[in-house]
């Protein structure tokens, strides 16, 4: 399947002379559009930013909670040829203040329940000592807006021109803001729509936000490639869940590990709709015994796939079904190029991949960008894994994740394993602590399933018996929740500074 287009605003006009009477979004609790009225929307929006003056690559920020809305500010900011900023509302005030600033924005598209948020994030000191110019001005969509601006197709937009600006968790000092361009979107959606074989008769589910990388490009772009459907609702609920896909007719969703855990250990009696084809998995690897037991539970065939921000999501899937996948694998490489970066005698090293869906760099930040790449111009994910002889990637740690204990390299995700064996866990991170006689030792943070109580010398016995005395944790900290970055992702540097106190 090829895109029929160069730009996202081509694709939305393709699909509306297309399929324009065809449904593309939905809303659970509101509202439906199909091709046409999307198109129609679009414009609107994309018209009203280009009369406020705003010019080619100007930056805009959208700050909205899931649904039509959030679509029609990203697709409009996009279709006037102008750079889409996301605003991460999980992040704190000083983060997003920051990003604002960082990402030169002229505008911010917010709703009622984000304005006070955002105004205060505008008036931070973050905000203050990284802004080189005024501050943006916020706008809220007008739905009824008639198309009083603009031309009967998109503005011409180069296929290299950036489309958005997504920042990374920035576990290591500032985030950094992902160049992304039409051409890169377009592969991401593609990437998505032909490895999980979608067409005009498939619709998701989306429940992650729209300014992850996940929820944006395999749930937004995957079908727009695909001409599918979309169902939004504002956000994920595990007891709405399977309502929203049998109500609504979806064929597949995506969803991130914790997402997972929370429909696992969901307690009401499920019948999933016989028309759901399948889920996938992304953004942090899946735990196999998580996944066998969701598969178990459910008997919807789960797909393990992996993405990054900086490759505009998917890289890798497994088959989809009927075709056999292996639990534990994020599958093969798909849409793009994949190599393990000088490998050792175990055949581990770094993930890294070339392709169209691969980032421009990051914004003014030219050192990192050059860092991010090997000499000969493949994308270094910092991800540690190995291929088997099928080509199947399985993902072994991070480069900066290893602890090393006694000189021995030790895999958290192995110890995230030992404990998901446990039924009562739902979340679980293992992580390095100094240490004066090993140089680190490991502990873990772990969260129990709603309801349940859980026992820490069970869980260390649980640990020694499947990885033995040496990597079992020295400690394991009981704890609310853990942190998060906005791509889904565990982070294990924040877990330990939290449970040092």
């Amino acid at each position: 399947m090829d895109e029929p287009a160069d730009s996202i605003g081509a694709l939305i006009d393709a699909r509306a002379r297309e399929c324009g009477t065809r449904t593309a979004l939905i809303e659970p609790d509101g509202d439906s559009l199909d091709y046409a009225s999307l198109r129609e929307r679009v414009r609107a929006v994309a018209a009203s930013l280009m009369a406020q003056g705003l010019t080619s690559g100007d930056s805009v920020g959208f700050a909205m909670g899931n649904g039509i809305d959030a679509v029609l500010a990203v697709l409009g900011i996009q279709y006037a040829g102008l750079r889409a900023v996301a605003v991460n509302l999980m992040a704190g005030r000083d983060v997003i203040g920051y990003v604002l600033a960082h990402s030169d924005a002229r505008r911010i598209i917010v709703q009622a329940a984000t304005r006070e948020a955002i105004a205060g994030a505008l008036a931070c000191e973050a905000f203050k000592d990284a802004a080189r110019g005024d501050p943006p001005v916020l706008i809220e969509l007008d739905r009824a807006a008639a198309v009083t601006h603009g031309t009967d197709a998109a503005v011409p937009i180069a296929r290299g021109a950036d489309a958005l600006l997504m920042y990374t968790s920035g576990t290591t000092g500032r985030p950094k803001g992902v160049r992304l361009s039409h051409a890169n979107l377009l592969a991401g959606g593609r990437n998505t729509a032909t490895g999980h074989g979608l067409s005009e008769t498939d619709r998701a589910l989306c429940t992650l936000p729209l300014y992850h990388i996940n929820g944006l490009c395999v749930t937004l772009y995957g079908p727009l490639v695909s001409a599918g459907s979309v169902v939004l609702p504002s956000r994920f609920s595990a007891s709405r869940f399977w309502s929203w896909a049998e109500t609504f007719g979806c064929t597949w969703f995506s969803v991130v590990p914790t997402q997972v855990a929370y429909l696992l250990h969901d307690e009401q009696r499920i019948e999933p709709p016989t028309g759901l084809r399948f889920g996938r998995s992304a953004s942090a690897p899946l735990s196999p015994d998580v996944h066998r037991a969701f598969e178990k539970r459910f008997g919807v065939p789960l797909v393990e796939t992996m993405g990054l921000t900086e490759t505009a999501a998917q890289i890798t899937t497994n088959p989809m079904p009927p075709g056999k996948g292996r639990i534990g694998s994020a599958g093969r490489s798909h849409g793009c190029e994949l190599r393990i970066g000088s490998p050792a005698d175990s055949g581990e090293g770094e993930i890294q991949i070339r392709g169209d869906n691969v980032m421009q760099g990051y914004l003014h930040n030219e050192t990192a960008t050059r860092e991010a790449f090997s000499e000969d111009g493949w994308l270094r994910t910092g991800d540690l894994g190995r291929l088997d002889d099928d080509g199947f990637v399985f993902v072994t740690g991070r480069l900066k994740e290893l602890i090393i204990k006694g000189g021995e390299n030790i895999a958290p995700r192995e110890i995230d394993e030992a404990l998901h064996a446990h039924p009562d866990v739902l979340e679980a991170a293992a992580f390095g602590v100094p240490c004066v006689d090993y140089g680190e030792r490991v502990e873990a943070a772990v969260v129990a399933v709603p309801g349940r109580t859980l026992d820490v010398v069970e869980l260390l016995a649980l640990c020694e018996q499947r990885l033995g005395r040496f990597k079992r944790p020295d400690r394991v900290h009981l704890v609310d929740e853990l942190p998060k970055g906005p791509s889904g992702k565990i982070q294990r540097r924040r877990c330990a500074e939290l449970c040092a106190g």
